[in-house]
């Protein structure tokens, strides 16, 4: 993968310290916005079509703002010449098709899966994906070494997912589909990979959102399009609060950060990072609105525990480094 000709900033554990916790709190806002995205394809009774409104709000939003701040357009400008000069590959611009089949692959597969075996599925392929992709080079800060304490904070990711979702993993005459959602976590990965490159080369974080917005969107109006003309449109819009339709601006946080941090985290500690702020935000709003599967139990609280220790474990060889 070309590496772009801007210079990284050294990376201190202070730097490495705040992109955790900046992913962290993007990987809660994505626990808020799964729910509200999942109460929008309840009452639309139609999750495809729910998934495209939510990215193609989001690329409402940054196609608006983007334009309109000398940073956003300073931003395109530098992708632009970025793509000409080859300091970024085309390639590395369309980091959203992953995006967009994560959350067509959701409105896919959960109705079958559920939510339970789909977590799993995506987070075992996310956690390896990640090993590869930061021994490949791939992300903006280079290749980072797959270290014991890398690979256990991987291990432990998986286990504490799998550990937290034990009561509600069934039907396992389904679980063929699950290579969907594993798939889709292979992509993420390399999504968060490329969207670092994007960011460093237009200096902008709303640029590289938008490019990802864009790709995304993409894809899921030609998987809309193939749902409409197998099942037909839904008869209209769900009548209820506003809040059903800020889905794709909370994507909008989620990405922005990730394409930000990557270069400081690598992409392992990115992925585990964003895991176990997306748990721990999941055991918050579970407890505070609960859903039909009710509150957290016991099994659920003893696994974002671990996602937690899991992130200290990768973080190690930073602070050692230090």
């Amino acid at each position: 993968m070309t590496q772009t000709g801007t210079s990284l900033p050294a990376v201190t554990a202070t730097r490495r310290a705040v992109g955790v916790a900046l992913a962290v709190l993007a990987g809660v806002a994505l626990a808020v916005q799964s729910r509200i995205n999942g109460e929008l394809a309840v009452r639309l009774d139609d999750p495809i079509g729910a998934a495209l409104i939510s990215f193609g709000s989001g690329l409402l939003v940054l196609i608006v703002l983007v334009p309109a701040l000398p940073s956003g357009r300073a931003g395109l400008r530098s992708l632009r010449a970025g793509l000409r000069d080859r300091r970024i590959r085309l390639l590395q611009c369309v980091g959203g098709v992953c995006g967009g089949f994560l959350v067509a692959t959701q409105g896919l597969t959960v109705p079958t899966l559920g939510v339970a075996v789909f977590i799993v599925a995506v987070v075992a392929g996310q956690s390896s994906s990640s090993l590869m992709v930061d021994r490949a080079g791939t992300g903006p800060g280079g290749p980072q070494p797959v270290t014991t304490p890398r690979l256990a904070g991987a291990v432990l990711t998986v286990a504490a997912v799998v550990i937290s979702v034990a009561d509600r993993i069934g039907h396992s005459g389904a679980l063929v589909l699950a290579i969907l959602p594993l798939l889709a976590g292979l992509g993420i990965a390399w999504q968060q990979a490329v969207n670092g490159h994007v960011r460093i080369v237009a200096n902008s974080a709303m640029v590289a959102g938008l490019i990802n917005f864009l790709t995304g969107t993409a894809v899921l109006v030609l998987a809309y399009a193939i749902s409409v003309l197998v099942r037909g449109t839904p008869g209209h819009l769900p009548h209820g609060p506003w809040w059903l339709y800020v889905g794709g601006t909370m994507g909008i946080v989620f990405i922005a950060v990730g394409a930000t941090v990557v270069r400081y985290t690598g992409v392992l500690l990115l992925g585990l990072s964003m895991i176990a702020g997306q748990v721990t935000g999941a055991l918050l709003v579970d407890e505070i609105v609960p859903g039909d599967a009710g509150r957290p139990g016991w099994n659920t609280i003893l696994g974002a525990a671990l996602t937690l220790v899991a992130v200290g474990v990768a973080v190690l060889p930073a602070r050692r480094r230090g």
